[in-house]
């Protein structure tokens, strides 16, 4: 707190245009900064309290909803924040409107990545109901129907996420010093949630290792109990929850068909089919509901900057 007072106290007195700035001004931005942060902590503790036991199982289907919920609640509190400031995005520096229009189509990239990752799901999904439909008459087609969900090698480029241009210094004011560091905080978050639920879909941690690394640079404080309670479960390459069980559930029916019992397996397996088809279902929506409102933003900010120019 003390050395944000500092560097924004600094950045005043060495604004090009020597503009007198009242010492009431800098505790106001400080103040409105530290609110922010506070509103971020609150929203990352509040997804830290799903603490089942054992802990591998917070890696749920209702969890990634959680995690994804995460972006809409720092975006809330980034724009809160701007109006206590009485900063709107259009009166922003070329430099903050660059890295929050770029910020976007990373988040827009992301969302693509993850909906690559339900859709791999889904054809597993069906693989399995269409293996059901052939146990009765076809039960060594069925088998191979059955095999067990493996993960899906992302190919998402997610070092290319690091931007090389440091904006450090660039910024002429206070009001885009707090912009600046609030969407540090803000791209940190957004791209370790990304980090955790690609690596959580696809069953392999190389996702979240590499997003590790792009937001080591950002030096976010905020994150740090998040990643310590997490990082024991998403790098030892565990499986979502539902995943697990629909992959017992299904080698279950296949030594049912090996022994010639398979109706209470078979039975079990469609209704663990049939829960999910529902969860998912859920997610994908909330997706492409997440992917509409970034895309929407996107492009109401680029509106409005041309307005302004006109």
């Amino acid at each position: 707190m003390l050395l944000l007072v500092q560097k924004l106290s600094k950045l005043y007195h060495n604004l090009e245009n020597h503009h007198y700035h009242h010492p009431a001004e800098v505790d106001v931005l400080s103040a409105s900064l530290q609110a922010f942060r506070s509103d971020v902590s609150n929203c990352l503790n509040q997804l830290l309290s799903f603490n089942p036991e054992p802990r591998s199982e917070i890696l749920t289907f209702s969890w990634i909803q959680q995690c994804l919920h995460l972006l809409l609640l720092i975006n809330k509190a980034f724009l809160k924040l701007l109006k206590h400031i009485d900063y709107p995005m259009t009166s922003w520096e070329a430099a903050s409107l660059d890295e929050y229009l770029n910020y976007g189509l990373h988040l827009l990239d992301l969302l693509n990545s993850v909906s690559s990752s339900l859709s791999h799901l889904s054809q597993v999904k069906l693989s399995f109901a269409y293996g059901l439909t052939l146990v009765g008459n076809s039960p060594s087609t069925a088998i191979e129907h059955l095999k067990p969900i493996h993960p899906q090698s992302s190919s998402k480029d997610i070092k290319g996420l690091l931007n090389k241009e440091d904006c450090e210094g660039k910024f002429g004011s206070c009001k885009e010093r707090v912009v600046n560091e609030a969407m540090v905080e803000m791209k940190s978050i957004g791209f370790w949630v990304f980090g955790v639920v690609l690596a959580s879909l696809s069953g392999e941690t190389k996702p979240y290792l590499e997003m590790k690394q792009v937001i080591a640079r950002f030096n976010s404080s905020l994150l740090i109990d998040v990643i310590d309670s997490c990082v024991s479960i998403v790098e030892k390459g565990e499986t979502l929850k539902e995943v697990k069980e629909l992959n017992n559930s299904a080698n279950c029916l296949v030594s049912a068909i090996v022994y010639g019992e398979t109706s209470d397996a078979a039975m079990d397996l469609e209704g663990k089919l049939g829960v999910f088809e529902k969860q998912m279902e859920v997610l994908e929506k909330q997706v492409d509901a997440l992917f509409s409102k970034v895309l929407a933003t996107r492009n109401e900010l680029l509106q409005g900057v041309r307005q302004c120019k006109q």
